[in-house]
């Protein structure tokens, strides 16, 4: 077993679907994959399990959802109740119709911007974290593989051999 990481360089994002597909048929694991842009189709091709970015969202949306309805409470009816219209505000029952816009808008801002924070916390993407990149084409106009060899039972050579049957540009080892 070796201990090498092999990067195999495509240009395009289906010739590096295909070739994962024919890598992962011989029995190579694919650890990562790095491109400019989401490859549909890449994550049950290379074994990633389904993100629950969906669980945060909701939880979040939540927060959200209840940060609104206490601040509608605070705002209405503890701190500064109105008299609008001869209708004074002696509940939150009679204040949250007319402010479910406000509600669902705020549940939402909550989601979104707690998913984002979330993303970039768990992929180490925050602005001053130092980001894992090989390659720093894959930011512009390359897709690359990363093949680590102790993970397959194969020996480097072995793999390179297999992913020079595949559309590579080249093929770098570190």
């Amino acid at each position: 077993m070796s201990d090498k990481t092999i990067y195999a360089i495509y240009d395009d994002d289906y010739v590096l679907l295909e070739s994962a597909k024919h890598l992962v048929s011989k029995g190579i694991h694919i650890r990562d994959v790095f491109s400019p842009f989401p490859i549909h189709g890449i994550d049950p091709v290379i074994g990633l399990e389904r993100t629950r970015i969906a669980i945060t969202a909701f939880i979040y949306g939540m927060i959200g959802l209840s940060l609104a309805l206490s601040g509608m409470y605070f705002f209405m009816i503890y701190d500064w109740p109105l008299n609008i219209g001869g209708k004074p505000n002696f509940s939150l029952l009679t204040n949250i119709p007319s402010f479910v816009p406000v509600t669902f808008e705020f549940g939402v801002l909550c989601a979104a911007h707690g998913m984002a924070i979330t993303f970039m916390l768990r992929n180490w993407t925050l602005p001053g974290f130092k980001g894992r990149n090989p390659y720093p084409r894959t930011t512009d106009d390359r897709f690359v593989m990363e093949i680590h060899a102790s993970d397959s039972e194969l020996s480097a050579d072995e793999i390179k051999a297999f992913i020079d049957e595949t559309c590579v540009l080249e093929i770098d080892e570190k």
